[in-house]
């Protein structure tokens, strides 16, 4: 059975055939069509071309950076966060969701990522001591948070491709104005991040996409899909025309 509304989902990201994500996240979902049901309409939407996010049901931040437009992915971000529409973020996209909690809710507004600005005077994302480019590590999980629910163990084994991350010293700011780090790496480097108060707002550093062999979506990807299906289910905007500009069917 299928939701009454077709889930739109946007993958905000520059598609490239060179980012192994981009080449899976469309086979997983058609996989968790097949599966369970759910009526997902997916979209692309590059970073550049980011306009009326509040016409989807949930909103994906995709690796693939550094992105053609950074305020791009942020401005994503900032409208699934602030109208409470599902949001995954992924590599890249944990990595800007810091960014727009920082600057946006937490008045930290110069902030930066040292990928896009490497001479900052204020960086927030910094090259990790030790690059997780095509590295597999354990991921300890907090109980009683979403990510502890959706997992069902204390500890996972992750796949990751990146070579930058949250710097330690500016947790404690992002955790005084509401965000929750759900789980950490063995040397106690925060992994996941969410929302607590949102409908559904989680964030890896890792890429969930590529676990296993992508015949069995990861539960965070699963979950997701089941919260932009929700919200498509209860909403009562009818059909709507605009998807976003630029917007690509993610098929083609």
């Amino acid at each position: 059975m299928t939701h009454a509304y077709s889930a739109r989902i946007a993958l905000v990201g520059d598609r490239s055939p060179h980012v192994r994500s981009h080449q899976r996240v469309p086979v997983v979902l058609d996989r968790l069509r097949e599966r369970e049901g759910l009526d997902l309409d997916v979209y692309w939407v590059p970073t550049d071309e980011v306009d009326a996010m509040e016409a989807f049901d949930g909103i994906w931040v995709l690796p693939g950076s550094p992105y053609r437009s950074e305020a791009g992915a942020v401005s994503a971000i900032q409208t699934a966060r602030v109208q409470d529409i599902p949001f995954l973020g992924t590599c890249g996209g944990f990595q800007h969701a810091m960014l727009e909690y920082a600057r946006n809710v937490c008045g930290a507004t110069a902030v930066q990522h040292a990928e896009n600005e490497p001479d900052a005077d204020d960086l927030l994302i910094v090259p990790l001591a030790c690059s997780l480019d095509g590295h597999e590590a354990t991921v300890e999980v907090r109980p009683g948070t979403l990510a502890g629910r959706l997992l069902g163990a204390e500890r996972s084994i992750e796949r990751y491709h990146c070579s930058y991350g949250l710097d330690p010293s500016r947790q404690s700011l992002l955790e005084e104005h509401g965000l929750v780090f759900s789980a950490y790496d063995v040397d106690g480097a925060p992994r996941i991040a969410e929302l607590p108060q949102h409908p559904f707002f989680l964030v890896t550093l890792f890429q969930p996409e590529l676990s296993g062999d992508g015949t069995r979506p990861h539960p965070f990807i699963q979950a997701f899909a089941h919260a932009a299906a929700k919200r498509a289910q209860l909403s009562d905007r009818g059909q709507i025309s605009e998807t976003g500009r630029g917007s690509i069917p993610a098929s083609r």
